[in-house]
């Protein structure tokens, strides 16, 4: 689930594993009074903020298909989790707000998907409210993004008055009634062409005649083509009141693509029925605040996972026991003894697993591994107690583990004065926030007046770290690194040094950078 800030995911999240029966009732993003929270929003500060501050897993099985969904941050602060767990998934569902159309952030994890080819079903979400019109919305996606879409169903109702859509298959309507507070699914009756025409008149009118006009321009569903990444199919919905969200739930299991070879990093591509295989895309900690454990979240690649097998860790060749293997839930979970290609397991307790991790059984693989961003933002962190010096370090480590933060040290600030460098400033406050709640440390920070970083060749880095404006620090896996002012100042010293003395951060396992 892609896109930007406040578009509805979580609630569409929600809204599905309602539709699924995986769950009893749906949950409200901002949780009040009896309502409760929605259970993709585990985290503490995700509940008081009513935003996605990192991706959630939520597996269920509806009729005999299995569904994995990922539900990601949707704020530019958090891109980095959001790209990694596109790196796992088979295909994508993007949210537009029908008000806003097309957003920033939502062009970049499409342009995301476009690099791998992932095949995207967009929602054109919130048409409860106020909106564009549904033409203009579908001329915006065409000439923004360059694919083209291809509606499965068409509103009947303006954006603001929504009554239900049109049903392709009887060429009738299916009409929504809405349920106190959006918490249950809402009733859906079926009506004939000649029943929607009584009951809405000249909306079921312009609904058909629009929904004609772009058969007739062929912009029709094509299976092919939207495997293809080529296309992209169309449905409108208002999540908070679970209209339309039984038509995604039947398109997703229609029309979203089962798990393929994965391409290993001698571009040979590993099949499904091939032995184990499957790859490390997140960490987390945190997420069992009684039990202060570490999840590997861990996508099956190929072949069948076994509980308890001992498998072969690609980057160190050493062997991993599976003895405590789950499947995800929001903060759910539940002990399972197998999983096949596209589920996604988590393994606790796993200290030894990175992220970009390759586990396999059998058969030799490595897949290609992940980017580490190109920072922009940084902070010093200390501990406010001295006394909980320990915890404070064991704080820093388990969240430079799991990679959204990277780590910084040198011998001039001391290792109780890390620095923390993040792709966005709210990552500052998340860190803070776990360093207090999750370990008992609470932690002061400074921001530091750095704007960029790049690595620097250890024949350059005494240079660097002698010239106003710029800082070299080591990143915990041995990285040198160089933080300067700004972009210019960068340069400006760059021109001094021999040429690829100041190497990308980012240029490390994978074809996308930030």
């Amino acid at each position: 689930m892609i896109s930007h800030p406040d578009a509805g995911k979580s609630t569409l999240t929600e809204a599905l594993a309602l539709h699924a029966h995986a769950i009893a009732q749906a949950g409200a993003v901002h949780g009040k009074g009896s309502r409760r929270g929605v259970v993709s929003d585990w985290n503490e500060m995700e509940q008081a903020r009513g935003i996605s501050i990192t991706s959630a897993a939520l597996q269920f099985r509806v009729q005999d298909v299995v569904i994995n969904l990922l539900d990601t941050p949707g704020h530019a602060d958090f891109s980095e989790d959001t790209y990694r767990v596109l790196s796992a998934v088979d295909c994508a569902v993007m949210l537009l707000d029908a008000a806003k159309g097309l957003e920033p952030q939502t062009l970049k994890l499409f342009e995301a998907c476009r690099a791998r080819a992932t095949p995207v079903i967009t929602v054109i979400n919130k048409w409860d409210r106020p909106g564009q019109e549904p033409l203009a919305l579908l001329d915006e996606i065409s000439d923004r993004l360059g694919i083209q879409p291809t509606p499965l169903n068409w509103p009947v109702g303006i954006a603001g008055d929504f009554r239900g859509v049109t049903d392709v298959e009887t060429g009738g309507m299916t009409e929504f009634t809405r349920t106190p507070g959006g918490a249950t699914i809402a009733a859906r009756e079926s009506l004939t062409a000649a029943e929607a025409a009584e009951r809405h008149g000249v909306d079921w009118e312009r609904a058909t005649e629009e929904f004609e006009l772009l058969a007739a321009s062929g912009q029709t569903h094509d299976q092919a083509e939207f495997l293809a990444a080529r296309t992209t199919p169309v449905l409108f919905a208002a999540a908070v009141q679970n209209f339309g969200v039984a038509e995604l739930l039947e398109a997703v299991i229609e029309l979203a693509p089962p798990p393929s070879a994965w391409t290993d990093t001698k571009q040979q591509p590993r099949p499904v029925e091939a032995p184990f295989s499957g790859f490390i895309f997140k960490v987390q900690t945190g997420m069992d605040p009684a039990h202060r454990d570490r999840m590997a979240f861990m996508r099956v690649c190929s072949g069948r996972f076994e509980r308890g097998a001992v498998l072969t860790q690609a980057r160190t060749g050493r062997p991993f026991q599976t003895k405590y293997a789950q499947s995800v839930f929001g903060r759910e979970r539940e002990t399972i003894d197998e999983a096949y290609p596209g589920d996604v397991v988590g393994l606790t307790n796993a200290q030894a697993l990175q992220v970009g991790d390759t586990l396999y059984d059998s058969r030799a693989v490595t897949f290609p591994g992940l980017p580490r961003f190109a920072p922009e933002h940084f902070a010093v962190f200390r501990p406010r107690d001295t006394g909980r010096a320990k915890q404070f370090r064991r704080g820093i480590e388990l969240l430079d583990q799991e990679g959204v933060v990277q780590v910084l040290v040198s011998d001039r600030r001391g290792v109780q004065a890390p620095v923390l460098a993040a792709v966005g400033p709210m990552q500052f406050e998340v860190a803070a926030h776990r360093l207090e709640h999750e370990f008992g440390a609470p932690a002061s920070q400074d921001r530091l007046a750095y704007g960029v970083a790049s690595r620097v060749t250890p024949e350059a880095a005494p240079v660097v770290d002698r010239e106003r404006g710029a800082e070299v620090l080591e990143r915990t896996d041995g990285v040198v690194v160089a933080l300067f002012a700004d972009t210019w100042r960068m340069h400006a010293i760059a021109g001094r040094l021999p040429s690829g003395s100041l190497p990308p951060i980012f240029a490390v396992d994978d074809e996308v950078g930030a």
